[in-house]
């Protein structure tokens, strides 16, 4: 009942104002669970990719050692060694449940939380009522969405009011030592420079390609993990691309500030099996390797892709199942990632991804148009199956020995959101494990 009036007063009241009234409504959680961020070391996690992977690194990282410590993001909710899915679809849930996560996480004795902290939440000023001690920023790609008003540069005026805020926080005293603020930034973001102009009492840098405090060198890959050197020291992570070993030097630079030391840190890590939906191994006894995966947009897919072709013998072919997202998403990366799995994949299946009041097959149809115009003809090495289940066992069926398949776009989502503000309970990968098994026993 309450979800259908919020629903209908949406459509009479500007979204600006809809937007400011959760900045009081933030501060009124914050008060009625006893503001429980004050009592903890808190780091945000800031941009639009790696979020995810990062905070899981982070998580395990500070684990390994004496510590409890809370995470919430986009795939997954802890407290301690207690992990559940986020159910909410939303990175950040409303104000009331993000208090009520914290102050768990507080009872059940947590000294750190780890948070990702996406643009769009940052539009409804979830972050307001939370103490950061620390924000690690990873970096901005071309993220167009109509919370945004379309517009790059609202979105960094948004991220930025949360380091502002950080910076202007006071500084917490926790077991008797006063905890600095900290800025941890990619050094190989072209925003580094500006982003790093808060004042901030610490400031660290990490990279790939750039110099930094915190640079991974001689990466090297295989199906089951991803190798590097940082610092003089061989850290290796059970989650595969050039692009992880980034994110765990943003692990590793904030974990070392925050006094882990490394073997603590290689202990973690080694520890962390899976990241849900993050370059996942779905492994049902099949000939060739699956992995479902989170890329939703033309970065994320290209570096996927590319990550794929490293893994890929050269006589082996690659397929990829993706889609597109309605609901004010940009219109236009659509025939882009198009282009780029056209050029990149050896088969190509577009499905439902969350069309929202989207027309589906427009959205599959705008996609299509990219991968013709990369050379991919329909019914020979494309192919159009809206229903995502009946998509995903397309793309098995089409894998041979050898061969990769990735699902990509949803990772670990437990939604699929559909017109009129509908959704259906979803799982990549129960649902690529459930066909798997199907095609194994015909």
């Amino acid at each position: 009942m309450i979800k259908k009036v919020k629903n209908t007063f949406r459509r009479f009241v500007p979204k600006t104002i809809l937007d400011n009234f959760h900045y009081p409504e933030s501060l009124f959680y914050a008060t009625r669970y006893k503001s429980p961020s004050d009592s903890m070391i808190v780091i945000g996690i800031v941009g639009s990719k790696g979020k995810t992977t990062t905070a899981n690194l982070l998580w395990a990282a500070l684990s390994s050692g004496d510590h409890k410590i809370g995470q919430l993001g986009t795939a997954n909710i802890r407290i301690g060694n207690i992990e559940k899915p986020n159910p909410w679809h939303m990175t950040m849930p409303g104000a009331r449940n993000m208090q009520k996560l914290l102050s768990q996480m507080k009872q059940a004795d947590c000294t750190h939380v780890i948070m990702e902290v996406p643009s769009e939440a940052q539009t409804q000023w979830r972050h307001i009522g939370i103490n950061f001690d620390m924000i690690i920023f990873t970096g901005v790609e071309r993220e167009i969405m109509a919370a945004h008003k379309n517009s790059m540069q609202l979105l960094h005026k948004h991220n930025k009011r949360v380091l502002t805020r950080a910076t202007k926080s006071p500084l917490k005293i926790i077991n008797g030592k006063e905890i600095p603020k900290t800025l941890i930034v990619n050094a190989d973001s072209k925003d580094a420079k500006d982003y790093s102009n808060f004042s901030f009492y610490k400031k660290l840098t990490y990279s790939l390609e750039n110099p930094s405090n915190f640079q991974a060198q001689d990466i090297q890959l295989n199906d089951n993990g991803t190798q590097f050197e940082l610092n003089n020291t061989t850290y290796k992570i059970n989650l595969i691309g050039k692009v992880n070993a980034l994110n765990a030097s943003a692990a590793v630079a904030s974990a070392t500030q925050l006094g882990a030391a490394a073997r603590q840190i290689q202990k973690g890590f080694k520890n962390l099996q899976v990241i849900p939906g993050r370059m996942e191994k779905i492994d049902e006894g099949q000939k060739y390797l699956v992995f479902v995966d989170y890329a939703h947009d033309q970065i994320s897919l290209e570096k996927l892709l590319e990550t794929g072709r490293e893994l890929l013998p050269k006589d082996k072919k690659m397929i990829v199942l993706f889609g597109g997202q309605g609901g004010g998403r940009d219109v236009a990366k659509r025939a882009e990632m198009g282009v780029i799995a056209g050029k990149l994949a050896d088969y190509i299946v577009i499905s439902d991804d969350d069309p929202y009041d989207d027309a589906p097959m427009q959205i599959i149809e705008d996609i299509a148009a990219g991968v013709r115009k990369a050379g991919k003809q329909a019914g020979k090495n494309l192919f159009l199956v809206q229903d995502r289940r009946e998509g995903i066992h397309k793309a098995l069926k089409l894998a041979s020995t050898g061969d990769l398949v990735l699902i990509a776009c949803k990772g670990a989502d437990q939604l699929m959101m559909l017109a009129h503000n509908k959704s259906i309970a979803w799982d990549d990968r129960k649902v690529t494990r459930e066909e798997l098994r199907k095609i194994l026993k015909s």
